[in-house]
């Protein structure tokens, strides 16, 4: 299979191409810049020039190939205050590609996220897939959602499309996403801190087992599939703290929900979510069973520290 993937250089994308290469599978990488279009030779995948933003690029390397696996997402602007802007690029970007595939039975699979999806309650892969069954759907993340129900739709035209829902916590050596800002405050602050009494949970896995998940899916996946990533359930975020605070040598203390935005930044409204997901449905359908460490055993290593 000839699977033509964006955001191929990314944290993700970077573990989900020798993924892919290891399967026997041909593999075209989206590059924006130079370094990652080398970085794909050296894997051994070929390079397709080009943004989110070039919709004829996309909309010819998906209909060249057999399949796509979407991972890219304006991260640099959607943390620097444009989130509604990251998520309306890659709204047009599923839809282009979903119009070159229509009717092609060809596998579209696309990132999306779980934190947020219904707080309090452990999500299911039948949950998040109805229009207007998410809260705030007119907000960035919202729009965002509502491209994961939109791609679901796609089905219905003749693509092989599914959505993978990653946790907050795609976690590895090299992360510089979430679990890594929360070393980061912890270390700027002298406080490793979580909301409120911290039980918080969050779902979690490790980057190569969430790779092995996006081959299988574009192997696999059912048109219409909705699939989660979640190697683990919910890993309490005051656990995580305690880790953190002893790798560091600060103390552990919780912080009111009321002051997380002024003392996790950015990541104050993510953090005292309680977003625990099941993946129950997706392993007896594809039978992905994740293999990697777990969050607090994989933050224990030390990497996160250095």
């Amino acid at each position: 299979m000839h699977v033509f993937v964006t955001g191929a250089s990314g944290w993700i994308g970077s573990a989900v191409v020798p993924e892919l290469l290891a399967a026997g599978h041909r593999v075209t990488g989206l590059a924006r810049s130079d370094s990652s279009a080398a970085a794909l030779t050296a894997a051994g995948a070929a390079v397709r020039r080009g943004t989110l933003d070039d919709q004829e690029t996309l909309r010819d390397a998906a209909a060249t190939a057999d399949g796509v696996i979407h991972l890219a997402f304006r991260h640099d602007i959607a943390f620097s205050g444009d989130f509604q802007g990251a998520a309306d690029t890659d709204r047009r970007a599923v839809e282009t590609i979903g119009a070159a595939l229509a009717g092609s039975d060809r596998p579209l699979v696309i990132a999306s996220g779980l934190l947020g999806l219904a707080p309090g309650e452990v999500v299911t892969e039948r949950d998040g897939r109805d229009e207007g069954s998410v809260q705030g759907e007119g907000a960035g993340p919202g729009t965002r959602h509502a491209t994961a129900q939109f791609t679901v739709s796609l089905a219905s035209r003749g693509v092989r499309s599914s959505v993978l829902r990653l946790p907050p916590t795609v976690h590895g050596e090299g992360d510089n996403g979430f679990l890594a800002t929360l070393v980061g405050v912890a270390r700027d602050k002298g406080l490793a801190g979580y909301v409120d009494d911290g039980g918080q949970r969050w779902p979690a896995v490790h980057r190569h087992d969430a790779a092995r998940l996006f081959r299988l899916a574009v192997e696999q996946a059912p048109a219409g599939s909705v699939l989660h990533a979640a190697a683990e359930e919910g890993v309490p975020m005051r656990a995580v703290a305690e880790v953190i605070g002893r790798h560091l040598g600060v103390p552990v203390a919780s912080v009111p929900s009321a002051d997380a935005g002024g003392h996790f930044g950015w990541l104050g409204g993510f953090v005292g979510l309680d977003s625990p997901a099941s993946s129950a449905a997706t392993r007896e359908l594809l039978g992905w069973q994740p293999t990697g460490p777990g969050l607090l055993d994989d933050l224990d290593k030390g990497h996160y520290f250095g």
